[in-house]
């Protein structure tokens, strides 16, 4: 079964990418396709809202992507929230790089997502 999960990264690597403490001000996200335990395709995308974006931006464009899955350092509750009404799986939590957390959603290390207790000051 094909999975589309979107990861918020700090730069342009790819697998190698560091994951981003917060999705929606993260300069790139990357799409990593995934059949079963193997990575088919990996795709670096920018984030067309970076380093502003108004609630309800980023899950929107990430819907749009396609994937299923959007792991994270955090974010905020309302993000939570829409990804969930999306369709798509938020997780929290993740760090190291894209290849880590990927491989750590997919063995069942990384689930669940708990809003920010600090989203910037904007209201998440």
């Amino acid at each position: 079964m094909t999975m589309r999960i979107a990861v918020s990264v700090g730069n342009d690597q790819g697998l190698d990418a560091p994951i981003s403490p917060h999705f929606g001000r993260c300069p790139y996200f990357v799409v990593v396709e995934v059949d079963g335990q193997e990575i088919e395709k990996v795709e670096t995308v920018v984030n067309p809202y970076y380093p502003d974006h108004e609630p309800g931006q980023v899950p929107s464009f990430i819907q749009s992507l396609n994937a299923s899955v959007m792991l994270s350092g955090g974010m905020g509750g309302r993000a939570v929230a829409l990804f969930r009404q999306y369709g798509i799986e938020p997780a929290t939590g993740a760090s190291g790089t894209v290849r880590e957390v990927v491989a750590q959603f997919l063995n069942g290390g990384l689930v669940g997502a708990a809003p920010c207790s600090d989203s910037g000051g904007h209201s998440h």
